[in-house]
């Protein structure tokens, strides 16, 4: 786990990734200063209920509209959550629409972007075991 955290607190390396398991993810990130949260989206499907779902998951704050602009306005700002990074870990994607989960992706990576700039690291990493999302791998599960 030692090289995942060291990665995982690399804030050049900031982005959106996939990954087969979220145990490792979740076991690197106990006591290391970095905010971690589970977005589990069993059963989620269309763009209200994604919505629904990630200001509950991500406990986004108040001014959160419901619309992408306003998910990327929060990712952006973090002074909610406040930590010296943060990792999100997104389950079961399976039930979003693709346009839906493709435009999540779009947002994550945005964030990931500003983040990076900032020196500060940001990761949205899906649990991915088929390997369905067009994502590269966090780190080598092998």
């Amino acid at each position: 786990m030692g090289k995942l955290i060291h990665r995982l607190q690399d804030a050049a390396r900031s982005g959106v990734y996939r990954t087969n398991r979220i145990d490792p993810l979740a076991d690197a990130v106990r006591g290391s200063g970095l905010d971690f949260a589970r977005v589990g989206m069993q059963g989620v499907s269309g763009k209200p209920a994604l919505m629904k779902a990630l200001r509950a998951r991500l406990r986004l704050p108040a001014w959160f509209g419901e619309n992408w602009d306003a998910l990327e306005d929060c990712l952006t700002d973090l002074s909610w959550r406040e930590a010296e990074g943060h990792v999100f870990a997104f389950e079961a994607c399976e039930t979003l629409p693709r346009a839906d989960l493709d435009v999540l992706i779009q947002v994550l990576d945005a964030a990931a972007d500003f983040w990076r700039g900032r020196g500060k690291p940001f990761f949205a990493v899906f649990v991915d075991p088929a390997r369905e999302l067009a994502l590269p791998d966090l780190f080598d599960e092998a």
